[in-house]
């Protein structure tokens, strides 16, 4: 009976559901109810309830709710607004440029190293410029890892250091000069005014400028990184959030094989 009610209900989605014109999904199909929250910088009170309203209608909601308003001093107020988003998307016709190649484990990539490159990878890491959040180069680096993947200092088959945070590019250049690294990973959480961007190019041009770009496998990865953004930075890869060591020492070891960087 239970099957029976799934099957039918499957098939009444199905017939709604309209890939061309992809709306949110809230309480019924095609209703596009949403959430949304912001700060305005006005003190909290009636006025500043119909300023939030005014502004989710121009963002494309219908029937705007204030549910929730807070001020978060006098001259500031927390929104949280409810509605329904009267705009679709085509999503038939959305292309995603993604990392290709298989994901292997650790002990998959442990022993592609060992045959395709031969040796230990070296891999060194940090959080550069002015950026002091350590908790994405930590899952991808260190030997606990995140979310039960494991870090890469655990790998058998790759030497690896952490830097840290607040890593200048050039001290993580002449790091990586020392090492003879194979691998560079840099992460960017804060992006306020693009600074991530202006530190990622930056590590390229001095890549370029002593003749290594080339020569190394350079991956990006933190909360606003793309793929499709790393690669128009010049980077190899790069990875955003639900990513994890496999995922970028998979890419890493083939990227080396590809290139013939052994």
């Amino acid at each position: 009976m239970s099957s029976g009610l799934y099957s039918n209900k499957k098939v009444s989605l199905d017939e709604k559901l309209d890939l061309q014109k992809v709306k949110p999904y809230g309480d019924t199909m095609n209703d596009g109810k949403v959430q949304v929250s912001f700060t305005l910088p006005v003190p909290d009170g009636d006025k500043a309830v119909e300023a939030a309203k005014d502004l989710a209608k121009k963002m494309g909601l219908l029937d705007p709710l204030v549910a929730h308003h807070k001020a978060l001093d006098k001259e500031f107020t927390f929104f949280v607004v409810y509605g329904s988003l009267q705009h679709t998307v085509n999503y038939e016709e959305i292309h995603v440029e993604a990392v290709s190649g298989t994901v292997m484990s650790m002990d998959e990539v442990n022993t592609f190293i060992k045959d395709e490159i031969g040796r230990k990878v070296r891999v060194l890491g940090a959080s550069t410029g002015t950026d002091a959040h350590t908790v994405g180069i930590d899952a991808i680096m260190n030997m606990k890892g995140f979310a039960g993947h494991y870090g890469l200092e655990r790998y058998e088959m790759m030497e690896a250091l952490n830097m840290g945070s607040q890593v200048s590019n050039e001290e993580f250049l002449k790091k990586a000069v020392e090492l003879d690294a194979d691998v560079l990973l840099v992460s960017q959480t804060v992006t306020q005014k693009n600074v991530h961007i202006d530190n990622l190019v930056h590590l390229v041009e001095l890549l370029e400028a002593e003749g290594l770009r080339d020569k190394i496998v350079l991956i990006c990865g933190g909360p606003r990184i793309s793929h499709e953004l790393a690669k128009e930075l010049g980077y190899d890869a790069g990875f955003g959030p639900g990513k994890y060591a496999d995922d970028v020492a998979s890419f890493a070891v083939e990227e080396m094989v590809r290139r013939n960087l052994r």
